[in-house]
């Protein structure tokens, strides 16, 4: 009787035990059938021009005429392209202004979009109305909008030049180094910091423009804390800036990684960065050698973000759900 009862027992073990791997079996199915059409667009599409640009940074190209007819040949120089690039003084230039406009503009962009996540997640009254307008930046800088936003004249003024009155040349900064040094007077302050805080007022307009998908984000994270988590911390007596370093910022934190990844990836592929617009102008003349550029610009892409994310990755509070 009791073999009877041990295998009857091992029996449905085994079977829901079958009908769990079964059912996480078919999970993993209904993911991979969802991003089936994304790997076959890598696959068929991406992949091939990807390995078409690498053979294409590689190779010369010369056009001739042979019996009144254009031909072309083409020759394999290796690596030539990328050494050129690394001893060409106007790309490195060009290098060294993106990742100095990255250093500035991305801690000031999660900065700000925090500030804003955290004031819009309070109740008040037209909070709706509030994100939507925080929110309209994105929309203008994207596609046809951009295009008229470039033909305005305000933008123009707020992006390029403030009248100053005086009848001459508009000013391209709303404060200079002198001001901030002036208001920092009696205090010990490092030049760094008063060119940091020079460059982020000046950059205002583009901060608060690249901030609006950061912002959700952000409110997305913030919505998912348990309101009991902060009635237990006003039962305990924590005060508002208690709260929010204990809480509220280790709970977010995989957010800040996040929105991390996605502004340098944003900084970087922009069109205003000055090594996206060296390449595109050096591609109108020699694209062979603009494509080793562009290999050399990707490469130094995915170390930064490497380095970042392994670097914020070690301070990321993960919240457990068992």
């Amino acid at each position: 009787m009791d073999k009877i009862l041990t295998k009857t027992k091992g029996f449905f073990k085994n079977l829901f035990g079958n009908r769990r791997v079964s059912l996480d079996k078919r999970k993993a199915r209904s993911g991979y059938l969802f991003v089936l059409p994304f790997i076959l667009g890598i696959i068929l599409i991406y992949l091939p021009i990807l390995l078409d640009s690498i053979s294409f940074s590689m190779t010369d190209y010369q056009n001739t005429v042979v019996d009144q007819k254009p031909v072309t040949t083409y020759t394999f120089v290796g690596l030539q392209y990328y050494k050129e690039a690394f001893e060409y003084p106007a790309f490195t230039e060009s290098l060294l202004k993106g990742l100095q406009q990255l250093v500035f503009q991305v801690p000031a962009i999660i900065i700000f979009s925090l500030f804003i996540a955290v004031v819009l997640n309070q109740d008040m009254l037209g909070r709706a109305a509030f994100r939507a307008i925080f929110f309209v930046p994105v929309i203008i800088s994207t596609g046809l909008m951009d295009s008229i936003n470039a033909s305005d004249i305000m933008s123009a003024a707020a992006q390029g030049g403030i009248d100053d009155g005086s009848g001459g040349a508009a000013t391209s900064q709303i404060i200079s180094v002198l001001d901030v040094k002036s208001l920092f007077s009696g205090m010990k302050v490092g030049g760094e910091l008063v060119t940091y805080v020079v460059q982020i007022v000046n950059d205002v307009y583009d901060i608060i423009n690249y901030s609006g998908v950061q912002m959700l984000i952000f409110l997305a994270g913030l919505q998912s804390i348990s309101p009991s988590i902060y009635e237990a911390c006003t039962i305990d007596g924590a005060t508002a800036w208690e709260t929010f370093w204990k809480i509220t910022f280790p709970m977010i934190s995989p957010m800040i990684l996040v929105n991390g990844v996605y502004t340098i990836i944003d900084s970087f592929t922009r069109t205003t960065n000055p090594a996206m617009k060296f390449i595109q102008t050096t591609y109108d003349s020699r694209p062979m050698y603009a494509t080793a550029m562009s290999w050399i610009y990707f490469l130094i892409v995915i170390l930064t973000i490497a380095i970042v994310a392994g670097i914020l990755s070690s301070f990321i509070f993960y919240q457990r759900r068992d």
